[in-house]
């Protein structure tokens, strides 16, 4: 940024500390669910409506030219035979994660968390990476897990404690085919596949000593104790 455009550019905060920057930057409603959509992978505007229940077209627009004006996300348009504008995020953008990891995680502690609401596909994708016993899954082989909701597939793959997640399909040890809430459900609630097979909630297809082996990495934190 040159000295001409910080000379013009409207702060909220008249404060140097990298924390009052990153409010300007995506502190604004909907502009961190946004970035946290786009986490694993580029998505159309639609695609972003559908999953942020109740943002409307107008705040949408708004808030994706916010956030590419200040270099968090770009467009670009798919190659034929789609040839339709998606919304990215840069690699300086994709570098948020830590801190949405981070928020969450405390975020979860609240004694007004509420576990049972709503959450998007990649809202439950990214709470896998943020809730996971590292120690606990080094201990476990390797294995693939692939998640169906609705339209929208990932494949996870851990290894050594780590647990990178893209969009897309390929061969499993273990698959769920659900949605983000039912996931939810089995992964932090413990609810039995079996259980959710019977209801009709889960299509499963796999490893069930491998799935409950993952499902066993994951908790939600203890509730803080406030005064």
């Amino acid at each position: 940024m040159t000295e001409g455009s910080k000379a013009t550019t409207k702060r909220w905060y008249d404060d140097a500390c990298g924390t009052a920057l990153a409010m300007e930057l995506v502190g604004e409603r909907w502009a961190l669910l946004i970035v946290r959509e786009l986490m694993f992978g580029a998505r159309r505007f639609g695609e972003l409506k559908a999953s942020l229940t109740g943002i409307s077209a107008n705040v949408l627009t708004q808030r994706l030219e916010g956030l590419e004006k200040a270099h968090i996300l770009k467009r670009r348009r798919l190659p034929p035979p789609a040839s339709v504008q998606v919304y990215e995020l840069t690699q300086w953008g994709y570098e948020a994660e830590d801190a949405i990891k981070a928020l969450g995680a405390w975020a979860a502690r609240s004694p007004d968390h509420d576990p049972t609401l709503s959450l998007s596909s990649a809202s439950m994708m990214l709470s896998l990476r943020t809730m996971i016993d590292v120690e606990k899954a080094r201990k476990l082989p390797p294995m693939t897990i692939g998640f169906t909701f609705g339209a929208e597939s990932f494949v996870a793959r851990l290894a050594d404690g780590a647990l990178p997640i893209a969009r897309g399909e390929g061969e499993t040890d273990v698959h769920f085919a659900t949605n983000a809430r039912f996931m939810a459900n089995i992964v932090y609630g413990k609810w039995p596949i079996e259980e959710a097979e019977a209801e009709g909630a889960l299509v499963f297809g796999g490893d069930r000593e491998k799935a409950r082996a993952f499902i066993d990495l994951f908790a939600l934190p203890p509730k803080a104790e406030v005064e």
